[in-house]
């Protein structure tokens, strides 16, 4: 590692070329049309439209207010069916929108929602299943279809960690009724803030770029309920500087991994995720199930003493939506039939990556990992 005082985050920003940025700030300045749809979002929209495969592709300001766009763009209501293993974001999109989560239990090896546990939580107010392509590991797409389109349901996905991923050979963005991705920060391709819904549905789409602003159909027609949910020039120019070196991006991601797999080969009760070498993938989260049986020590043990080095390893998804609130006490009961959920709650960290780690940083974290399980 660097120095004793360099500090290591899960998900530090990583920054594409600097001069192509700041001439394209220093346009975006000059042009003095900041946001409202400029040619960057344009330009941005098109490229990911491009690279995903799909008909349509709305840049947004966050992929939180994306999901409730899309949410009320595609109408949906009473319940819809969600793993609780995900980012809060995911159930909080639904409970903001006075729509009921209905937490169903992952899968223990793909961590994604399991759609033999989804059928018997269907009810006569469920509208939706809404799937999350967990590390950007593809969810069951066609199983989750084939019971949304048996029970008359709408399918929807949170692509927030599965950009640049494929799944069956097929670019994630186009399954479902819509997609929906992330460009935070600490996204392996990021926008400063930022995400967007991808369609392949016309009307869909019609829909949700008049909601994204105000339901405005024409500059001074108001056609619909809407919001502000537009992605602003600076942005977009920084998700167009990113996608320039995405490749770059993830074959540091793919190097990282490699490198903390060889680095913490033999550590006994820890285990890295593995990812499908046949599909396409970001590798942006270096994923540990840990048995903290077998390492002699727990999982919270093992990341309080990692932050005391000042390498902040993060728990994911702890403890679970349905241990937060509101859902703890409007859904109590939520935790008995999520039981591959509150297992994986307790057992999984991820470890720093991207671009601001170095071979050298992987080889002290892992010795340093080493020295408090070996």
């Amino acid at each position: 590692m660097q120095t004793d005082r360099e500090i290591f985050h899960v998900g530090r920003p990583n920054i594409g070329d600097r001069d192509s940025l700041m001439r394209r700030i220093n346009d975006i300045i000059d042009r003095r049309w900041l946001s409202n749809n400029g040619q960057y979002v344009q330009k941005f929209e098109a490229r990911l439209a491009a690279l995903l495969d799909v008909k349509h592709c709305i840049a947004v300001c966050n992929a939180t207010v994306g999901l409730e766009i899309a949410i009320r763009a595609m109408e949906l209501s009473g319940e819809v069916i969600i793993p609780s293993f995900t980012f809060i974001a995911t159930a909080h999109a639904l409970q903001w929108q006075q729509i009921t989560p209905v937490f169903c239990d992952v899968d223990p090896i793909t961590h994604n929602i399991d759609p033999k546990k989804v059928e018997a939580l269907i009810t006569p107010r469920t509208t939706a299943i809404l799937g999350v392509h967990l590390w950007g590991r593809g969810c069951d797409v066609q199983a989750l279809k084939g019971i949304a389109d048996r029970h008359g349901l709408k399918l929807l996905f949170d692509a927030a960690h599965a950009f640049g991923c494929s799944h069956e050979g097929r670019m994630i963005g186009g399954f479902g009724n819509a997609e929906v991705f992330s460009f935070h920060a600490t996204k392996f391709i990021n926008t400063l803030e930022g995400g967007a819904i991808t369609t392949n549905d016309d009307d869909l789409a019609l829909k949700i770029r008049h909601m994204k602003n105000f339901g405005f159909t024409y500059y001074d027609r108001v056609e619909s309920i809407g919001t502000n949910g537009k992605m602003n020039e600076i942005s977009a120019a920084m998700g167009i500087t990113n996608l320039e070196a995405m490749a770059e991006f993830i074959s540091i991601n793919k190097r990282n991994l490699l490198h903390y797999g060889q680095g913490l080969e033999g550590v006994p009760g820890l285990k890295l995720i593995s990812y499908d070498s046949s599909e396409q993938c970001n590798c942006q989260y270096v994923v540990v199930e840990m048995d903290a049986l077998a390492a002699g020590i727990t999982r919270d043990e093992l990341v309080s003493k990692l932050h005391e080095h000042q390498i902040f390893a993060r728990r994911y998804f702890f403890p679970g939506c349905h241990r937060m609130e509101p859902y703890l006490t409007l859904y109590p009961e939520a935790g008995k039939r999520l039981p591959h959920t509150e297992a994986l709650t307790q057992k999984l960290f991820c470890l720093p990556t991207g671009s601001a780690v170095d071979e050298d940083d992987i080889v002290g974290i892992c010795r340093l990992i080493r020295s408090m399980i070996c």
